[in-house]
Formats: C-alpha cells, structure tokens, sequence
C-alpha cells in the first residue's frame, strides 16, 4: 500500500514537472519577446516584466518537488558520499523526518497568513500597468511546498524500503525514467 502511495506520488509529479516544463518555455518566449521589444523598438511593459517575475517564481516552486523525484536537488556530499547505499536510505528517511517535513510544514503554516490576507484583499500589482493577481503568485509558495512534502512523502518510502533491502535505489530510478 505505501509503496502504491509512492508511486502514485511520482506519477503525479512527473506530471507536474511536464506542465512546468511548458511554463519555462512560455519564460524563454517571453523574455525573448520582451528583449526584442527593449532593445529594437525602445519600449516595454511593467506587465511583460511582471508576468516574467511570476512565471519564474511559480516554475521555481512548482518544480522543487519534480526536483526531488530525480534526486537532482542540493546536497552536500561530504559524508553521504562515504556512506554505504543502506545507510544512506537510513539517514534520508531519519533526516525526511527531522528536518525535511518540519521545514516544509513551517513554511507552509508561516506563509498562510500572507498568502489569506493576500486573497482577502485580491492583491494586485502596485505598479500602474502591471498583474492584478498578486495572490495567484502567492497562493503558489503554499502549493510549491505542499507539492514538496507530497513529494517527501514518497521518497520517505522508499529510503525506509531501500533501507530494510527489500528494494534497490537504481531500480527505481530507471522504473521512473
């Protein structure tokens, strides 16, 4: 069952990746458009500027989690890389639950606030010309990291079944790709 629920949550992040991954398509587009606007017709937006800015911070959150799902995150590697395959699965499923998850329910519970006051007030961009949705881009720290501890969920799975031997990590890594 819990090896289901993980699967399901990979599935479901590779989705979310492909759809982000259209998202960094339409930012090279429209930083493109926006240069060739700038620099061979001397004029701009604060919109097109704007829509760049939230473009780039939803593909930045929304994507974290797709991240993770292919290990290509951050890490320092000065004892993990000394650690045994088990034993690394061990310290990523001790450390899911001793840093990961906390930090991620922190910056969730901190940012609802902001983000409800957001959408209380229907926050829109200060500047003359420019988005009138702030509170999309903002409702979108709340849906980055719960996309991310979903995403935690799963790979706290797997380090516990790799840790136990019943599974290997390079044998999933090839089930995803």
């Amino acid at each position: 069952m819990l090896r289901g629920l993980a699967r399901w949550i990979d599935a479901l992040q590779e989705q979310v990746g492909r759809a982000v991954s259209w998202l960094m398509f339409a930012l090279v587009v429209l930083v493109f458009g926006d240069v060739v606007l700038r620099y061979l017709f001397n004029t701009g937006a604060v919109f097109i500027q704007e829509f760049e800015w939230y473009l780039f911070g939803t593909i930045y959150l929304l994507a974290a989690g797709y991240t993770m799902l292919y290990n290509e995150h951050v890490r320092v590697d000065v004892v993990y890389a000394k650690l045994s395959p088990r034993s690394r699965a061990w310290l990523d499923f001790v450390l899911m639950f001793v840093f990961f998850f906390p930090s991620c329910i922190l910056v969730i519970y901190t940012s609802w606030p902001f983000v409800r006051n957001s959408w209380d007030i229907l926050e829109g961009s200060p500047d003359p010309g420019g988005i009138p949705a702030r509170f999309l881009l903002k409702s979108m720290i709340i849906v980055g990291f719960a996309l991310l501890a979903l995403q935690g969920v799963s790979q706290a799975i797997k380090s516990f079944y790799w840790a136990m031997g019943w599974e290997e990590p390079e044998a999933r890594r090839q089930e995803i790709r």
